[in-house]
């Protein structure tokens, strides 16, 4: 007896969880997230009331536990620093130049943390269709390019945002900017970031719910995805802000600007902290 796939969910035409029957009776689920952070598939023996779960060789386990590791520590890091920087602005202790270098600083742990998230989603172990629930480990690879995943998809749009923001970051070094040249030049790029990661994290849901509203309050990874959100939200709000108004040459509200950095960067420090337990 061959196994037949049973059932595939996701959102649109992205497949994120796949139920099929296995050549000896019961069944195999497959999730996107689970595979990709955990290195697991859930087996269902026949008649058995709950299921186990079959992990990937330890050659992916490892590789697993070391990205996911690489990537929290840099959103800690990089959370905290943008923090940091939003508090030395809001609270006048050090000169522009001062809070730009603060920011660099962390949108290099952020361009770090989105990278190696790709390289997550890259590495992942495949589960084999139509198998016998199992996953397979693939060569070490830096890049692949698979829009048809919903994971994939997601990772990019982040890693795509982080470096938009580093583009922001930049510019914010430059001096004697017009008020026309500041909102092109350091304003536009933040906004597209903001943009990116909302876009990002509205994927990483539909991964995680398949497509459908869901709100899983034992489920870590939905956490994690929930707070990254909170902070892309804040992120939003703090860019619209900071738009610098050419009637005045001053920001909408440098405090919203400032407390909505603050307390943004801290949910995505807050998400990495979470995404360490979220390992093989």
């Amino acid at each position: 007896m061959s196994s037949a796939e049973q059932r595939a969910e996701g959102a649109g035409p992205f497949t994120t969880r796949l139920t099929w029957h296995l050549p000896g009776g019961g069944t195999a689920v497959w999730e996107s997230r689970l595979a990709r952070r955990r290195g697991v598939i859930a087996v269902r023996a026949p008649g058995a009331p709950g299921s186990r779960h079959t992990r990937a060789d330890e050659v992916a386990l490892r590789r697993l536990s070391r990205l996911n590791a690489v990537a929290a520590t840099a959103f800690v890091i990089g959370g905290a620093l943008f923090a940091a920087g939003a508090g030395v602005a809001q609270f006048g202790s050090g000169d522009a130049t001062t809070c730009a270098s603060v920011y660099f600083a962390g949108g290099l742990f952020f361009n770090t943390g989105g990278y190696v998230s790709l390289l997550q989603v890259v590495n992942a172990p495949r589960h084999v269709p139509g198998g016998e629930g199992r996953l397979v480990t693939r060569r070490w690879r830096w890049w692949s390019y698979e829009p048809a995943r919903l994971d994939w998809l997601s990772a990019f749009v982040l890693f795509t945002g982080t470096l938009v923001f580093a583009v922001d970051l930049l510019d914010s070094f430059l001096q004697g900017l017009s008020v026309q040249q500041v909102n092109r030049l350091i304003w536009a790029p933040d906004v597209i970031g903001c943009v990116l990661f909302l876009i990002s994290g509205h994927l990483a849901f539909a991964e995680i719910c398949h497509g459908r509203f869901c709100f899983r309050r034992r489920s870590l990874g939905w956490w994690i995805v929930a707070v990254n959100q909170l902070g892309s939200v804040l992120f939003m709000v703090s860019a619209i802000a900071a738009f610098d108004l050419p009637a005045t040459g001053s920001l909408i509200s440098t405090g919203i600007a400032n407390w909505a950095t603050l307390t943004g960067a801290s949910c995505f420090s807050v998400a990495g902290v979470l995404q360490l337990c979220e390992h093989p």
